[in-house]
């Protein structure tokens, strides 16, 4: 079999029609997420097809930095590459891996960050640090759900504990609002930042959730919902659509919100609005041991799968 990698060979609509052809995709391989970051980072994107055999077997998007005329120069991949129905295996991934390297081989002054999307496995690993990588932390953890089921079938593998907290949100009458506006999203952009700084969690900031904002608002990939009660926002949440999927972004919730389940009655509504929207996969967002055992247990309640990609390998 032979690899060849395109760049930056399609027009952003020709892009976007192939990455909705993806079965799995996610938020960091999205070129509204590539718009989004790369300004503030200075940095750029790169957009690639794969072709084995002649065929396109995927896609890849890499964010680049460089400095002196290249002299100096980065390749971040973030959980890529992608793959289309019937390419994905672990021999198509060294493939492209080796490809890659062909066209942008090791020099001085160059570095690569790479978290293949590819689950994480003793073959991974003795590939990637044979290819001169090394690995750093821990597999990236994540929890999917398939919103191809049918709303009594998600209902039905939420956990006990959800069931019954969702159960007691949906009597408080809440009124779910998914309106965007710009004075709506400022106040959520201010509860938040309050909400993290008080709390110490960690999150993006409110720059770059302005930033994702002027991405993904125009095309209608985002969705901001908020939990009203008494002319009240007691809770709001953000959600980001890639392709036929979504990822959970960011939520905020007051006292009262986090009393009465206000968050989880909207995380419960927004999946719907996904599924009605054509959304077969909504990814929760990472998880860990570590730091968030609270809400890694609150996204198991949802009743997904683990997906697990490769660890952050440096080169």
């Amino acid at each position: 079999m032979s690899c060849a990698l395109h760049w930056n060979s399609l027009s952003p609509q020709e892009w976007q029609h192939r990455f909705a052809r993806l079965g799995h995709s996610n938020l960091l391989q999205s070129y509204q997420y590539a718009q989004a970051i790369c300004p503030a980072k200075r940095q750029k994107g790169r957009w690639g097809i794969i072709e084995i055999d002649g065929h396109e077997a995927g896609m890849v998007q890499i964010l680049e930095a460089s400095a002196l005329g290249k002299v100096v120069h980065a390749l971040m991949i973030d959980r890529g590459p992608l793959w289309f129905e019937g390419y994905g295996s672990f021999e198509h991934f060294t493939m492209f891996t080796e490809a890659l390297l062909k066209e942008f081989p090791r020099r001085m002054f160059r570095r690569y960050r790479f978290i293949p999307e590819m689950e994480q496995t003793p073959a991974l690993d003795s590939f990637m640090t044979g290819m001169g990588f090394t690995g750093t932390g821990q597999p990236y953890e994540t929890i999917c759900l398939d919103l191809s089921q049918s709303e009594d079938d998600l209902r039905a593998q939420l956990k006990k504990n959800w069931r019954a907290v969702l159960s007691k949100a949906e009597k408080e009458n809440f009124q779910i609002d998914w309106t965007i506006t710009t004075a709506n999203f400022k106040s959520f952009l201010s509860y938040y930042a309050a909400d993290k700084a008080e709390k110490g969690y960690e999150g993006p900031t409110a720059e770059t959730l302005m930033a994702l904002a002027r991405a993904f608002i125009p095309g209608g990939c985002m969705l901001y919902g908020r939990a009203l009660k008494d002319r009240q926002e007691r809770a709001s949440i953000l959600l980001l659509k890639h392709g036929a999927g979504a990822t959970y972004q960011v939520g905020w919730t007051s006292e009262y919100g986090r009393k009465t389940g206000a968050q989880t009655l909207l995380l419960w509504r927004g999946m719907l609005e996904l599924k009605n929207q054509g959304v077969t996969e909504f990814d929760l967002g990472g998880i860990n041991d570590d730091t968030a055992k609270g809400v890694k247990k609150f996204k198991q309640g949802m009743g997904g799968r683990i997906v697990r990609s490769g660890a952050l390998y440096i080169g």
